[in-house]
């Protein structure tokens, strides 16, 4: 393991039959830290997350990941590398059960599922169908099974969409938990768990950079007011 950033980008571009998703981007995150990317709908945040996942591939750009250069890698390698993910549709499979679906996760680790549900606020719900829980907690167990896999870099897209209040809260005590062990990149709409959470925040709009810095600096940033906050 090297000792300089987990994760860079250099001129990390996609375009779609013209449409420029993500333009020139460069980004940095420090091991260990909590990073949040907000941006209104249409910036380009998943798309962003894509190509550092390895779902799809740029149009121009590199992604290194602890000093490796990953542009060429499929999703699959990177996830060997260290890298886990949710993304904003959740992706578990409805017909195992809510321990299964953790298992499958941690693939060849001899590890039992307990503890990462726990840890997400699902403990007794291990053999429940995971098709059968709420939305809210089918996120809940999508974070579960990328904390299994023991992640030095976890990307969570859109984690608290269609979580109640008490699981928000639940949420914030996780990361703050998990900072400094995990490095985590968080997209996220709900500004008070970037503001609560976030170490730095970076800002994408029209798939570009528009500020980077901590949440009280881009909560005072008049370009990001104008473009996202609705306070400009």
């Amino acid at each position: 393991m090297s000792g300089g950033p987990i994760l860079t980008t250099q001129g990390l571009t996609r375009h779609f039959h013209g449409l420029k998703a993500v333009e020139n981007v460069d980004f940095t995150l420090e091991r260990g830290e909590v990073r949040a990317l907000i941006g209104p709908n249409g910036a380009g945040k998943t798309t962003f997350v894509s190509l550092l996942c390895g779902r799809i591939p740029p149009t121009a750009g590199r992604v290194r990941f602890d000093g490796t250069d990953i542009t060429a890698l499929p999703a699959h390698r990177r996830i060997r590398l260290g890298m886990a993910y949710t993304f904003q549709i959740t992706s578990i499979f409805a017909g195992l059960s809510v321990a299964e679906n953790v298992r499958l996760a941690a693939r060849d680790r001899d590890v039992a599922p307990r503890a990462a549900l726990e840890r997400v606020g699902l403990a007794g719900q291990d053999e429940t169908p995971a098709g059968d829980l709420a939305y809210g907690h089918q996120r809940l167990l999508e974070i579960a099974m990328g904390l299994v896999q023991a992640p030095r870099l976890l990307i969570l897209d859109e984690p608290t969409q269609g979580l109640s209040d008490a699981e928000v809260s639940g949420f914030k005590r996780l990361i703050r938990d998990l900072a400094g062990d995990t490095t985590i990149l968080l997209i996220e709409h709900n500004m008070s768990v970037v503001m609560e959470t976030a170490d730095r925040v970076s800002v994408l709009n029209f798939g570009q950079i528009l500020a980077e810095g901590t949440p009280g600096e881009i909560h005072a940033d008049t370009a990001v007011q104008a473009a996202y906050l609705g306070t400009g």
